[in-house]
């Protein structure tokens, strides 16, 4: 296994002095921000613009990583690619279609970005939705020799409040779209499976065949926020929310038993840690000493 970190944490942080900083921590992997340039979505950034990338950058930068001794784990696009606005929609697509092309021109097999929903229509709709949205793009994705992943962000309150926004939460629901889309990939985050309270190493254990990739972010349980408003609760509400992300070892997730089951079933990809921690936000240089913590508490179970 290697360990990486998501760009986003590091904003537009050039890609010169991210690879270079992060060879200098000991990392061994980095998941590349792609979002476009003009982007206003928190967690999200543009460390490697898709859009203008030709082969004589995409040479320059696969030196860049030769040189540092890194490997790109994946291209990170997360968005809505089910917007009931179908211009909206489009659009979502249009890019990713781009960060495809930049992960072929770059040699990286793995595209991550989301399901999304169509706040518009029920989960059968959505499921009819995905079976016309998505064979497409895996086969656009194919003929670049690229495989698209999913992360299991349920991604609440994205187009409405308490509804989640990513139909991509849960075990059920990823059996149904594996169903529809078999060739389709799970990039694991076990931070969404804590506080919806799915076992992740029994979802590791089902999943194995599917896990490609991997997030690593903690969760933290307020008591507080979970009395006053409970698990139907709004997310906010009077300052408190019943739960928070942290880094890796910060919060209640039993990273050894994870990447425990991470191994036993063959896994030996990327851990990447996604840095959504607000206790070490507001710089860049807190950032840096954040994803530092979650590489020590990390690198005791990576070989």
């Amino acid at each position: 296994m290697k360990l990486g970190f998501l760009t986003v944490a590091l904003g537009n942080l050039g890609l010169d002095e991210t690879v270079k900083w992060a060879a200098e921590q000991g990392f061994q992997a980095l998941e590349i921000g792609a979002w476009p340039l003009d982007n206003t979505r928190d967690y999200a950034s543009s460390t490697l613009d898709v859009k203008n990338l030709d082969e004589k950058k995409a040479s320059e930068f696969k030196t860049l990583f030769k040189k540092y001794g890194i490997e790109i784990s994946s291209l990170a696009y997360y968005d809505n690619n089910l917007d009931a606005d179908l211009n909206v929609r489009n659009a979502h697509i249009d890019h990713l279609k781009k960060v495809i092309d930049a992960a072929n021109l770059l040699g990286v097999k793995y595209v991550g970005t989301f399901i999304g929903r169509d706040i518009t229509k029920d989960i059968t709709g959505n499921m009819r939705e995905i079976e016309k949205v998505f064979p497409p793009i895996i086969e656009y994705a194919k003929r670049k020799k690229v495989e698209i992943m999913i992360e299991n962000c349920p991604m609440v309150g994205w187009q409405k409040e308490g509804i989640q926004g990513n139909l991509f939460y849960s075990p059920a629901l990823w059996r149904e779209i594996f169903e529809i889309l078999p060739d389709l990939k799970l990039n694991l985050d076990p931070s969404h499976l804590y506080w919806l309270d799915i076992d992740y190493v029994d979802a590791v254990n089902e999943f194995a065949d599917k896990i490609v990739h991997t997030h690593a972010k903690d969760t933290q349980i307020l008591q507080d926020g979970l009395y006053d408003n409970g698990i139907f609760g709004p997310l906010f509400r009077d300052g408190k929310r019943w739960w928070r992300y942290r880094l890796p070892g910060l919060g209640e997730i039993d990273w050894k038993s994870f990447i425990s089951a991470l191994y036993d079933n063959g896994y030996n990809g990327v851990i990447s840690i996604e840095h959504e921690d607000p206790v070490w936000e507001g710089s860049i240089d807190k950032v840096k000493k954040g994803l530092i913590l979650g590489y020590r508490n990390l690198s005791p179970y990576i070989i």
